[in-house]
């Protein structure tokens, strides 16, 4: 997990093809790696990658090609600059939003204007993100945590500080510019919980198991079909009559 608190701004070093997958080495500029062994996460441009080799000057990562196709890692070239930041120890201060590093799509910069002494943006996303987006929450763009200051659709207008532009890779952007996308991962959970049983459909258990459990169910042995709400609650009948082993 991490903060979305960006800690350093590097630069890919290399690219490497490796049997449809890719081999990165990155530089990290001012990134503190003395605490960071081999496995440890680091988030680059918002993608959880694990370290596989390490240096002086940064480490090396794999990506796969599911990481390649749902996040702007298959775009990156040598020199392309990517935003840093270390996963989450006990100590952390949770600066920004909990953020896993699992992007959830590719958005797109529409439009870049002054707003005072920030820059104001604004992104859009893939349609089936939109509903995840809302006025004043949390959105993780290439990494960083930000607040969303207006939502439109499937676009959203970000407010970026001058400190935010100068120590990420924001100041970089323009029309155009493609970014990874994490929507807060807690209303990605409050969906699961509202739909409940709805996102199960037509799921199914069958087995030996059923043929005990249902009550007025099936002999011992005998193949049976149930759902799993009905499971759930004939072991919850169970338990209750004090008739569950």
């Amino acid at each position: 997990m991490f903060t979305g608190i960006i800690q350093a701004v590097g630069e890919v070093a290399s690219i490497e093809q490796r049997g449809g997958d890719l081999r990165l080495s990155l530089h990290t500029g001012g990134l503190d790696l003395a605490d960071v062994s081999l496995g440890d996460s680091i988030a680059v441009n918002g993608v959880c990658l694990t370290v596989v080799e390490s240096s002086e000057e940064g480490f090396v990562a794999d990506a796969s090609v599911e990481t390649i196709d749902l996040t702007t890692v298959g775009l990156w070239q040598v020199g392309s600059q990517v935003n840093y930041e270390k996963s989450l120890t006990p100590s952390t201060r949770l600066g920004g939003h909990l953020v896993s590093g699992h992007v959830d799509g590719i958005g797109e910069v529409m439009e870049r204007h002054p707003d005072a002494r920030s820059e104001r943006f604004r992104i859009k996303v893939p349609a089936e993100l939109a509903r995840y987006i809302a006025h004043k929450g949390s959105i993780t763009v290439d990494g960083t945590s930000l607040t969303v200051n207006k939502v439109s659709g499937a676009e959203f207008e970000l407010n970026i500080v001058p400190h935010t532009l100068e120590h990420t890779v924001f100041g970089g952007y323009q029309p155009g510019t493609k970014v990874n996308i994490e929507v807060d991962v807690i209303a990605r959970y409050l969906e699961r919980l509202l739909l409940g049983d709805s996102l199960l459909g037509d799921t199914l258990l069958s087995g030996t198991l059923l043929g005990d459990t249902l009550s007025g169910g099936k002999a011992a042995g005998q193949e049976g079909k149930t759902s799993l709400t009905e499971l759930a609650r004939a072991l919850l009948q169970k338990e209750s009559q004090g008739t569950l082993d």
